[in-house]
């Protein structure tokens, strides 16, 4: 993923109010559910910072995550780095309540260049991993509550 490309963007409309969109994004409990099930704490508080390990194949990525901007019910920002690798993206994660239903739209977009020769740092594994995330993973965890 580079600086030169667009965003990804992922909108999902779920049938869900935006209270219970908002803590599945921002509650560890919940998050751990559909999310990464290792995530050691969350709190939607601007500087907050944690650190967790996703183990793929026979590689190590340690995710970095700290708060950047927190508008309850409306929008949480999270700077993602991966420890020792190079590379910085912004997730903006907007949430906007249409009735009964709420919209997500989730922005990720690249402030440090990721590396070339790691798979999961292209642009495609970004686009299908965000896609499983707020399209099947989240959208299964809230059809369930």
């Amino acid at each position: 993923m580079k600086t030169t490309e667009q965003p990804i963007i992922v909108e999902q409309l779920f049938r869900s109010s935006v209270e219970e969109v908002w803590e599945s994004i921002t509650l560890v409990d919940k998050m751990n559910q559909w999310f990464f099930n290792n995530i050691p704490s969350f709190e939607p508080v601007v500087g907050f910072t944690t650190q967790f390990d996703v183990h793929l194949e026979d590689r190590v990525f340690p995710h970095i995550w700290q708060v950047l901007e927190v508008q309850s019910k409306k929008k949480i920002s999270v700077k993602w780095q991966y420890g020792d690798y190079p590379g910085v993206a912004r997730v903006d994660f907007k949430l906007t309540e249409l009735g009964a239903q709420t919209k997500l739209k989730l922005c990720s977009t690249v402030l440090v260049d990721f590396p070339d020769n790691i798979p999961e740092f292209k642009r495609e594994s970004g686009v299908a991993g965000w896609n499983y995330f707020i399209g099947k993973s989240l959208m299964e965890y809230l059809e369930t509550q």
